[in-house]
């Protein structure tokens, strides 16, 4: 499997760029505004988002500078999801950084990811990309729309595999579709080549999410992290819809009251955990993945072969064959 390095080294230059844009994009006269975005900066993730941009828009086009800022636009509404997500789950901690409302408490954190939003607002609109706010609006409402499906749901426990893929969609994939779609936008007009990219990144995004679904079924001695966390948050995950499937009513009942009462309780989550490994479930689950991937891979033979082609692709086997 081909690391980060490898697959960015393409656009490399870009990605050196992007940063500059992207710490342009937060300046603030109001020093407390300063370091909470310093830290921000300091602690941004494997940047796979840009990459996305980026590739997406070197396979239908000359990247350029509309290009730097959607993959921006998209990181700076993304943050601000993210930031406000941490307050919303009480979350205290990020990519083994403290979360920005344990730091600076949860009204502070709500107005950073306010400004933060304002600031990809602003870029879009000051610059006239109306296409690229567009795209990434609505994937900001879809995410939206998915959390708070999943938040329902999770009180009824009552998700079937079709509201599960809706959920995912909405909340994972529409974000990775609109990296791809923007990054496809910033260089084309062409309304064919923009709807194939977003399909490709929402395959992408399914994938993405279902490995993320069999990474908390994986040993915790290799992924770093202990298992059965989904469970005890009530997340009804494909692994577990699955499994539940394949059970009499009155066990399944059974289950679902566990879930719904007693999740934190660790022995017996562990337990259930290894009952989902031995009956099916990761395989199936596994098959789903798979299915994703070749789909968006499909998609993509519709381009010209070419460095940007080949990352994607590569991008799509690291998202999928993570152990972390």
């Amino acid at each position: 499997m081909s690391n980060l390095t490898e697959i960015s080294r393409p656009i490399q230059g870009h990605l050196q760029d992007f940063d500059r844009h992207f710490r342009e994009s937060m300046r603030t006269p109001v020093p407390l505004l300063t370091k909470i975005t310093r830290y921000i900066i300091k602690r941004k993730g494997k940047q796979i988002r840009p990459l996305f941009v980026f590739l997406s828009a070197g396979l239908c086009g000359n990247i350029n500078e509309s290009t730097h800022r959607a993959a921006a636009l998209v990181e700076l509404l993304h943050t601000a999801t993210l930031v406000h997500d941490d307050v919303v789950d009480d979350s205290f901690e990020r990519r083994g950084f403290f979360s920005i409302n344990a730091l600076w408490k949860n009204k502070i954190a709500v107005l950073v990811g306010d400004f933060l939003l304002s600031r990809g607002l602003l870029l879009a609109v000051d610059h006239k990309e109306y296409d690229l706010l567009r795209i990434v609006s609505d994937a900001t409402r879809e995410m939206s729309e998915g959390e708070l499906l999943q938040i329902e749901k999770a009180r009824s426990l009552d998700i079937d595999e079709a509201t599960y893929y809706e959920i995912i969609r909405k909340k994972t994939a529409s974000l990775i579709a609109s990296c791809c779609a923007s990054g496809a936008r910033s260089v084309s007009s062409d309304p064919v080549k923009i709807s194939k990219m977003k399909a490709f990144g929402e395959k992408v995004g399914m994938a993405f999410q279902i490995k993320d679904d069999l990474l908390d079924f994986s040993d915790s001695r290799i992924t770093g992290k202990p298992n059965g966390v989904d469970i005890k948050e009530k997340k009804m995950t494909l692994p577990l819809i699955w499994f539940l499937n394949h059970q009499a009513e009155g066990e399944r009942k059974k289950i679902i009251r566990f879930i719904r009462k007693h999740s934190e309780k660790r022995l017996k989550t562990r337990n259930l955990v290894k009952q989902i490994r031995k009956s099916g479930g990761i395989e199936y689950t596994h098959t789903q993945m798979i299915r994703y991937r070749d789909e968006a891979i499909a998609i993509l033979q519709d381009f010209p072969d070419g460095p940007e082609k080949t990352g994607l692709i590569q991008l799509l086997y690291f998202t999928t064959e993570r152990k972390h």
